[in-house]
């Protein structure tokens, strides 16, 4: 069997992580877990992950938009793929489901709503992790 896929989650709502690492957990998912944006950058520089599923709003605002950004300008990290999970639509300018109103205005995988059915959040997980396991093994 193959070694279970590695994810981190950072979301300020202690709530909100606890139902959905349970939920990854149960699916044999290993689920790091980061409260604020300051500790999700320094877990995806100490360890590899295979996915970030980023809540948008933490901190002073925005901050999962800037940490998405971040991502985009590192070339270690800008093949991670990234599910945002956020309570948020037009606010931020994006049309749901999932398409940046501006293509390049922040560089996500996909974009779900809270809350988010169970079922959806792990079709979207194994999704991006597909992919991304598709991309990497066309790249040279």
């Amino acid at each position: 069997m193959s070694e279970a896929k590695r994810l981190l989650m950072i979301d300020d709502d202690p709530d909100f992580v606890a139902g959905i690492k349970a939920i990854l957990v149960k699916a044999k998912y290993e689920v790091d877990v980061a409260y604020n944006p300051k500790d999700g950058l320094q877990a995806l520089k100490s360890k590899n992950y295979d996915l970030l599923l980023l809540d948008v709003m933490m901190g002073r605002g925005a901050e999962g938009i800037m940490i998405a950004r971040k991502l985009g300008k590192d070339p270690k990290l800008r093949d991670l793929p990234v599910l945002i999970i956020t309570g948020i639509r037009e606010q931020m300018a994006f049309l749901f489901p999932g398409q940046a109103v501006h293509p390049h205005f922040v560089p996500v995988d996909e974009l779900v709503e809270k809350p988010v059915e169970p079922k959806l959040l792990l079709e979207k997980v194994e999704a991006l992790l597909k992919t991304a396991e598709t991309r990497k093994a066309q790249s040279p």
